[in-house]
């Protein structure tokens, strides 16, 4: 016969007064944890006591019940009770549901205070994400979600945004598939299409890190903080139908524009609207573009304008907002920080002076009739219009002397332009055919060389232009070779005579770089000063002290500076040979270092666009190697070599890193046979051309003492 299955018996229930429950010492949480008792005493003021207290009865000496019953298990639930009872919010004897335990029973007081703390399973997050979507569905709004869980708006929004990937992701996190940061990557787009497609993307690969989901789920977006949308203004974009995506857990800056094609629809019609304004001033031509390239209006000349004066009433507003902003300053000087509406206050009377200051200019009518105005978005993403340009062919007519055609000079400027012009873009990139993909370190294409020596003569030039002395020893040093016959004055860097040189292949963003813009402004303030008319050009120098004369002098000499890299005929036939041009880059070399020039002090960093999706992956690897080190190279070697080279621009952004045009290396200084012979000059394997070659082991010793 089988022996009966015995029976369990639950401990009974009760309400017993909260006067009449102490906490047990043999409770074994001492550590505060979890919810605080200010938050569960809220908790149940709101939505009462969810789960009754374990108690036990307090029995005296010899074994009898006092009527008092500790708490071995629920001693935070007593602790918040006993919160809202000295703050009058609960009566002392208000019943408190217990579930009364056996003191004399086998099972130890501490047994049962642990067994009640470890056998708690605590929610998934994405039941509790999915309970706040559920609580919202049902009308309640973000704000009374937070207030009933004592948490932040932010964070509820936050949560909701997690139920809006993909189910398919949500399960996969729910089975312990993803990290909550890879899901907040996701929460990024709202395309569930989009979504799962790069998780199946990533998903096999080692390397699964938050930041390449969010890349990659926006990789054909524009930043919120792009020239672009700054000027259309986020408002008007999505007023249009577009979206912005943004991301609730990371700081985002802005977000991302989702619609390229409307934005960029914006930008054009806001761009053409000013114009259409800009016409009825009367001019012959105007050029729209979201940027020009650097030296756009070389050989063009610039009208000279009268700025308009100020207005009484301009006059009366300038004055006051100075006098209030003296006010301010004065009252904030010792301040280590400024309120807030200080601080708005001050940004927008700045804003307003510099607006009043910023004085329009009024031409003549009859120059504005043969010149025209430039239209562009300036790089913070305020509207640039450049007046007053006149195209050598739209000059006045000119009586010829001495048999010379007038416009002869300006016929070498528009060969350069239209050499300029005849470089064809895509999308902002060179319309190149692109190359097939190899293993080996292909040498530099010629295109890319002359882009990245266009950067270092614009440096250049700036690093020269604030080194007087260098740039008095550079000058003199071309005219000693101009004057002495056994001196070669071909192939050299300083073209003394001063003439710009247009660099007919440029990067895209060259007009917008550190230097290019510190020339401008040196070029504009010594404009100012210097007369309009060269009749009294003369005596205006000869007014100027010695070191305003050096640094004029400085100013002028470095726009003679040339160290361009371009492809020559090795063999002598063109314009420049292969031997002038290391020739000119050598001499560069020899200059750039006399000025302390150093390329990433003047501001360029390797970028996608300039350098990294130009050249083969072995070359991206070898630059992460360098920069970076090995571990950093082996992070991105398995990537496509349209991701590696985005991760590159990250990895390399702080490094110092520089291709080898942009190094400053050390040269040995060697007897230089100056006069063009025969035989083939021995070029750097980076200005090698053609065919697949390995570096041999001068080239690599070079490259060592290059780093």
């Amino acid at each position: 016969m089988a022996n009966a299955v015995q029976k369990i018996t639950l401990s009974p229930s009760r309400d017993i007064p909260f006067n009449k429950l102490v906490l047990a010492q043999t409770n074994v949480r001492r550590i505060k944890a979890g919810v605080s008792i200010e938050d569960l005493a809220a908790s149940i003021a709101r939505r009462g006591l969810i789960q009754s207290i374990h108690v036990r009865p307090v029995l005296d000496a010899d074994g009898g019940e006092t009527g008092m019953f500790e708490v071995p298990a629920g001693g935070r639930r007593y602790r918040a009770l006993e919160m809202l009872v000295n703050q009058k919010r609960l009566a002392k004897t208000a019943s408190v549901p217990c579930v009364v335990g056996n003191p004399l029973g086998p099972i130890l007081a501490q047994e049962i205070s642990l067994a009640e703390n470890i056998e708690h399973a605590p929610l998934h997050p994405l039941d509790q994400y999915r309970a706040f979507k559920e609580m919202l569905d049902e009308g309640m709004s973000e704000e009374e979600i937070a207030a009933a869980f004592f948490i932040s708006t932010s964070a509820v929004k936050q949560r909701l945004k997690l139920t809006a990937v993909s189910p398919a992701l949500l399960e996969i996190y729910a089975d312990d598939g993803m990290t909550i940061a890879q899901l907040e990557a996701f929460s990024v787009s709202n395309d569930h299409t989009r979504q799962e497609q790069v998780w199946e993307a990533i998903k096999n690969n080692w390397s699964k890190e938050p930041y390449q989901i969010r890349r990659m789920l926006t990789e054909n977006t524009v930043r919120a903080s792009d020239k672009r949308a700054v000027f259309v203004d986020l408002e008007r974009y999505e007023a249009a139908g577009g979206e912005v995506l943004r991301d609730l857990f990371q700081s985002d800056d802005g977000g991302w524009l989702q619609d390229v094609a409307l934005l960029e629809r914006l930008v054009t019609e806001k761009l053409q609207t000013i114009a259409d304004e800009i016409a009825n001033e009367g001019w012959k031509w105007i050029e729209v573009a979201v940027s020009f390239p650097y030296g756009a209006t070389n050989g063009l000349r610039e009208l000279e304008g009268t700025k308009i004066d100020l207005t009484s009433d301009e006059q009366v507003t300038l004055d006051a907002l100075r006098e209030e902003f003296d006010k301010l300053q004065a009252q904030y000087e010792e301040a280590d920080e400024l309120p807030d509406e200080v601080d708005q206050r001050f940004g927008e009377i700045e804003t307003a002076i510099k607006s009043l200051e910023a004085r329009p200019v009024r031409f003549d009518p009859a120059e504005i009739a043969r010149a025209g105005v430039f239209v562009s978005i300036d790089t913070d993403g305020t509207l640039l219009v450049e007046r007053g340009y006149v195209k050598p062919e739209d000059e006045a007519p000119m009586t010829p002397e001495g048999g010379n055609h007038p416009g002869v000079d300006g016929s070498d400027v528009d060969a350069a332009a239209s050499v300029q012009r005849a470089v064809i873009t895509i999308g902002g990139q060179p319309a190149d055919p692109e190359e097939e993909e190899e293993d080996g370190n292909k040498p530099l294409p010629d295109r890319l060389i002359m882009e990245l020596t266009a950067d270092r003569t614009l440096a250049l030039r700036d690093k020269l232009a604030n080194d007087p002395a260098t740039a008095f020893l550079a000058v003199l040093h071309k005219f000693v070779r101009d004057a002495f016959s056994r001196y070669s004055a071909q192939g050299v860097a300083m073209e003394v005579f001063v003439r710009g040189t247009v660099f007919p292949v440029q990067s895209e963003g060259l007009r917008d770089t550190t230097y290019a813009r510190s020339i401008k402004a040196r070029h504009e303030a010594w404009e100012k000063r210097l007369p309009s008319d060269v009749v009294g050009l003369w005596d205006a120098l000869s007014a100027l002290t010695g070191i305003e004369q050096a640094e004029l002098f400085a100013h002028c000499a470095s726009f003679g500076v040339n160290a361009l890299y371009e492809r020559a005929d090795r063999y002598g036939n063109g314009a420049i040979s292969t031997h002038g041009v290391q020739q000119r880059l050598t001499d560069a070399d020899h200059l750039a270092r006399a000025v302390g020039l150093d390329m990433i002090d003047a501001g360029w960093r390797p970028t996608v666009r300039n350098y990294l999706g130009r050249v083969t992956k072995a070359r991206i690897l070898e630059a992460v190697r360098e920069g970076a080190g090995e571990a950093a190279s082996q992070l991105i070697d398995h990537l496509k070599k349209g991701d590696m080279a985005k991760e590159a621009e990250r990895l390399l952004a702080d490094s110092g890193w520089l291709p080898e045009p942009l190094r400053l290396v050390d040269i040995d200084v060697e007897a230089v046979d100056t006069k063009a012979g025969d035989e083939e000059e021995v070029l750097p394997e980076f200005l090698a051309g053609g065919g697949d070659v390995a570096l041999v082991d001068q080239q690599e010793k070079q490259l060592d003492a290059a780093e």
